[in-house]
């Protein structure tokens, strides 16, 4: 008897529901809420302009973006590239070609210098025998090293670059705590003055004529500014 009368309070409430979903009760007072958010409606832009595109146009329009956007930024932009240093005889071909090429006042050649540097050197070796030697000796202490990059160093090996010779000689201090013995620090560059050509608002009427002057340039490369 209470499974009977549970099972057609269920069928009841169903029904109760139902109906108040499809607002049949809205002369008892039970209508259903409406869902509306005119407010969003008064917030859309234009929405007539939406289109709806296929996925394989999509992904053309995806694939097109990046170009485009690219292209519009490229476009009337200024640059700012220089490149050096050059000596003096560099420089003096340099000039007399961007005076030919450039437009006045879009270049200029300012002084500058490449600092020195300093390693901490082992070498110069007897041979390869002995270079591989001290390369695996050093690789027992766990001491990384590289080519000393200066041709007058070869064969030989550097513990690391620095910028000054004092920070060169508190490496070589903490090296030597580790078991290096026979390192010491040595120039591997000297400062070098000179002029470096600079052109600060390199735009559409200049790059053109960028091309023509790179045999002028040394085999120097123009880059951004620093």
């Amino acid at each position: 008897m209470v499974l009977r009368l549970l099972a057609l309070f269920l069928v009841l409430a169903n029904g109760v529901y139902f109906a108040w979903s499809q607002n049949a009760l809205r002369a008892w007072g039970l209508e259903r809420p409406t869902q509306n958010e005119p407010q969003r409606l008064r917030q859309q832009i234009r929405p007539e302009a939406l289109k709806l595109v296929s996925a394989d146009e999509a992904r053309r329009i995806a694939a097109a973006a990046p170009a485009e956007a690219a292209t519009a930024s490229a476009s009337g932009a200024t640059q700012c590239l220089q490149a050096g240093l050059f000596g003096e005889a560099e420089a003096a071909l340099l000039r007399t070609r961007a005076e030919a090429l450039l437009p006045a006042g879009s270049w200029s050649l300012v002084p500058g210098a490449t600092p020195a540097r300093w390693i901490i050197y082992m070498g110069r070796y007897g041979g390869a025998d002995q270079l591989v030697r001290k390369r695996a000796e050093l690789r027992a202490l766990h001491v990384a090293f590289d080519a000393p990059g200066n041709p007058a160093l070869e064969p030989g090996l550097s513990l690391g670059s620095f910028a000054t010779q004092a920070e060169a000689n508190a490496g070589l201090a903490t090296l030597a705590q580790r078991g290096v013995r026979t390192a010491r620090v040595v120039e591997q560059r000297p400062a070098v003055q000179g002029l470096t050509l600079r052109l600060p608002a390199v735009d559409d009427a200049v790059r053109p004529a960028l091309q023509a002057l790179t045999p002028a340039l040394a085999g120097h490369v123009l880059q951004a500014c620093s």
